[in-house]
């Protein structure tokens, strides 16, 4: 229900509760599946456009019910063809999207959260702290959004979005029972038809909801690693000490033993120069995850301002691949996408009112790094986007 309209948002319900909710009406739940079509695959926000739809169910529908989706206040095209997003939420927030295309395949980064409460090191989204959650209509309409740009399917259904990955700004976990539905929504033949397999939730390893997800949904699982080992974890990914990789581990045997149809768990581990990229960290990673189907995909860190890390060259990230894929495992490296568009990975930041003072603090930490660099007291009168 939307508060402002008081009429049923029908972006944000799943084919069950579709199908309920023309019941309540009186009508047949297979109208649920006519609009659920015009919604998602045909991108339509007006009833009216609903031409296998009597009048007086349009005008029904119209006093009920609504198709609302946020704002575009930014779609950007990179050179590369990468497209952004950025879709504009209540109170100045904010949140991007992201379509990177590959050949036949087109993979959409969604965003689950305003900011993330997690504040990896690494990352920049982390920086901007934490707002809210992402309703399930919110989450659906960055799908809803990006499918719309590219028009109608042609007459064999082509669809130009195959992948959709929970990678974008949040952590998917810490809002479960929105995210389940709408990967719910995009997976249905009706909704987005994205193969369950091609559908994937990334978690920086919040292990009791991994294991509620497993229980509800077969989606594939990517994990924010990064690291190869808990002292260095609880550096990069604070939510490592709370619960330690023996922990996040034994959660990823139990995703492959529990579906058992031989998948393997996606490790994403970001480079980071001189602090994560040594042969020693190859062969801790190789150690750690032997008893664990993976399939290794690494991450040349992405700078944004201020950060304190810094990217590896590409001979020290070809051999720590190489280290990889001696030892048998199957290792990509991640091509840097978008990053003209500041699309690329760790790089989204969106619009967040923080509730955490995280920016402020994030802020502060840079004025200091600003004043030991130029050796004064004060900078906070300098424009840090111009610092040194």
């Amino acid at each position: 229900m939307t508060l402002a309209t008081g009429k049923v948002n029908l972006l944000g319900l799943t084919r069950p509760e579709l199908e309920s909710f023309f019941i309540s009406l009186g009508e047949k739940p297979f109208r649920a599946h006519q609009v659920m079509k015009w919604i998602h695959f045909y991108g339509v926000d007006s009833f009216d456009s609903m031409t296998n739809l009597g009048k007086a169910l349009r005008e029904k529908l119209q006093a009920t019910a609504e198709i609302a989706a946020p704002e575009v206040s930014y779609h950007g095209i990179s050179k590369d063809g990468t497209r952004k997003w950025v879709i504009k939420l209540d109170n100045g927030n904010a949140v991007e999207t992201v379509f990177i295309p590959d050949g036949t395949r087109g993979t959409l980064c969604v965003s689950s959260q305003v900011g993330c409460s997690l504040d990896c090191s690494f990352c920049s989204t982390g920086k901007q702290g934490f707002q809210r959650d992402l309703t399930i209509a919110e989450i659906v309409a960055q799908v809803w959004v990006a499918n719309r740009s590219f028009g109608v399917p042609d007459n064999k259904g082509h669809r130009h979005i195959t992948n959709v990955v929970m990678m974008g700004m949040g952590e998917p976990l810490l809002n479960i029972d929105n995210v389940i539905p709408a990967m719910e929504i995009m997976r249905d033949d009706l909704g987005y038809g994205v193969a369950k397999k091609r559908v994937t939730l990334s978690t920086s390893g919040v292990v009791p909801k991994m294991y509620e997800l497993f229980d509800r949904i077969d989606v594939s699982l990517a994990v924010s690693l990064h690291a190869p080992n808990d002292a260095l974890r609880n550096e990069l990914v604070p939510v490592n000490r709370k619960y330690p990789l023996a922990e996040l581990l034994a959660a990823c045997r139990h995703y492959v033993d529990k579906f058992n149809d031989g998948r393997r768990v996606t490790m994403e581990y970001v480079l980071l120069e001189n602090v994560n990229d040594t042969f020693a960290h190859a062969e801790e990673l190789i150690d750690i995850l032997k008893d664990v189907p993976s399939k290794i995909n690494l991450i040349p860190f992405n700078p944004f301002p201020h950060a304190h890390y810094k990217r590896p060259n590409g001979y020290r990230v070809r051999a720590f691949q190489d280290a990889l894929i001696k030892a048998g495992y199957v290792t990509t490296v991640r091509t840097t996408r978008g990053d003209d568009i500041d699309a690329a990975c760790g790089q989204l930041v969106g619009q967040v009112q923080d509730r955490t003072r995280r920016q402020e603090q994030w802020s502060q930490q840079v004025n200091e790094r600003m004043a030991r660099r130029l050796n004064v007291r004060d900078v906070s009168h300098l424009d840090n986007r111009d610092s040194p």
